[in-house]
């Protein structure tokens, strides 16, 4: 939490017992890991809730994420299938629509050649 090392500590620790002196340096030293105990419950409490407080309106913002992207795959797949069917339908009507005006066209020619080959 504070990142010192060995040396600091040391160096620190013989600051305070020329200030405190030997008598109230061991229940300094106490007092100061009861503070530093409480504190480090405090700030992984404050996690634990800061965590459990965003982890759902996170979960439920995954969870609308992936609705919305499947149902854009759904109504691609949906668009895609109708193209398919569309074209299908128009070849199929033009191959129709080919096959009457060549039928048309086929009996008109034979009734012209019916008349031209009566005298």
């Amino acid at each position: 939490m504070f990142n010192l090392s060995g040396s600091e500590i040391v160096i620190i620790l013989l600051l305070a017992l020329v200030v405190l002196g030997p008598e109230k340096l061991p229940e300094a030293i106490r007092r100061f890991g009861r503070l530093y105990g409480e504190l480090k419950r405090m700030s992984t409490g404050f996690q634990t809730e800061f965590r459990s407080a965003f982890d759902e309106p996170l979960r439920e913002l995954r969870e609308t994420a992936e609705l919305t992207k499947k149902a854009v795959q759904d109504a691609t797949a949906v668009t895609s299938e109708t193209e398919t069917e569309l074209e299908t339908e128009t070849e199929t009507e033009s191959e129709t629509q080919s096959e009457s005006s060549l039928d048309v066209v086929g009996e008109d020619s034979s009734d012209s050649r019916r008349d031209t080959d009566t005298p």
